[in-house]
């Protein structure tokens, strides 16, 4: 009996430390209230309103939270100059100076534009993890995740679904934003 109780609590450590070592550290510092103006979030819409100015599969990313498979989104290669947008309400929160490849298979930004005001982080404890979500500040879109692996001198992958995205060209006027 006593055999089978150790063979029992090393299978359960064994699934345990497995799952730790599958997950991602993040030490990103949530959202937290200052003096900074925050967004307009007033940007509110019944989820009928939202499947009519969506597609299907925006809408599974934006409001339900899902996420594109690894490499077929639209924008993971991209690289035309300019800013890329929330697909539910066109704020713009990234630019294609702040984007680039990190072979995973989504787009990935190592900052966002308006100093932390237009993308909030929120802790994800789904499927087994603890993540960073990433979402809209103004119309609470699901974008993806962050994690502090990022290659560049932020330290930080903005890990971005294409679907929750859109693109907007720069202009030479822009460019100096």
């Amino acid at each position: 009996m006593c055999v089978m109780k150790k063979i029992i609590m090393s299978s359960f450590l064994v699934t345990v430390v497995g799952f730790m070592s599958c997950q991602t550290s993040t030490n990103t510092k949530e959202k937290q209230t200052s003096n900074k103006k925050i967004m307009d979030t007033s940007y509110k819409k019944t989820d009928e309103e939202w499947k009519k100015i969506l597609s299907p599969e925006q809408y599974y990313v934006l409001r339900q939270k899902g996420t594109e498979r690894a490499g077929t989104g639209e924008y993971n290669n991209h690289t035309e100059k300019g800013f890329y947008t929330c697909a539910g309400c066109g704020t713009e929160l990234f630019s294609n100076e702040q984007k680039f490849d990190s072979h995973c298979g989504w787009p990935s930004f190592d900052g966002e534009l308006g100093g932390g005001d237009r993308v909030l982080k929120v802790k994800d404890f789904s499927h087994g993890m603890i993540r960073t979500e990433i979402v809209c500040a103004k119309c609470g879109g699901h974008l993806g995740h962050i994690f502090d692996d990022g290659p560049t001198a932020t330290g930080q992958r903005y890990c971005v679904n294409s679907l929750s995205l859109g693109f907007k060209p720069s202009t030479n006027k822009e460019e100096k934003k």
